[in-house]
């Protein structure tokens, strides 16, 4: 198979998800030119707003796999992911991410995520969302207990 293959596949995805009641999203993750997972958009299936095709496919590969590391992966999305999916990506060290509509193609539908970006821009102060920085002194206990701890696993 080959990346038109395998971007078609998550659009087939999306396609059927919204007969599942889901939303129009699909993604594919492969190693190896092996398919690790596919998934679609469950966020009114599930009644959670961060399970998103790319997030659930990254879940199910992780699990298939045994590690939080996808390095060595690619993904295959349906659309181009939200800020999100995006930062789950990088969180997860996939390779690769090939896309097929993008964030525009979504907004033209009612999907946009326009106003994240636009929030993620201004100071804290000025966002939509009422964010307040409490500067307490113990805010660096988790850090400490982080630093002496020997049998962690670094991510």
């Amino acid at each position: 198979m080959n990346h038109k293959n395998y971007i078609e596949m998550a659009i087939k995805i999306a396609i059927n998800n919204i007969d599942k009641g889901g939303g129009p999203f699909g993604a594919v993750i492969v190693k190896d030119g092996k398919i690790i997972s596919t998934s679609g958009n469950s966020v009114t299936n599930d009644m959670d707003p961060t399970a998103h095709a790319e997030v659930n496919a990254i879940r199910k590969a992780c699990k298939k796999l045994k590690t939080f590391d996808l390095s060595g992966c690619e993904i295959y999305a349906s659309c181009e992911p939200c800020p999100m999916c995006l930062g789950a990506i990088y969180w997860a060290r996939l390779d690769a991410l090939y896309f097929a509509a993008d964030k525009h193609d979504a907004a033209s539908v009612d999907f946009s995520d326009a106003f994240i970006y636009e929030e993620l821009e201004k100071p804290i102060i000025k966002r939509n969302l009422k964010t307040t920085h409490l500067n307490v002194d113990s805010k660096y206990l988790p850090f400490k207990k982080w630093l002496e701890t020997k049998d962690k696993k670094p991510y």
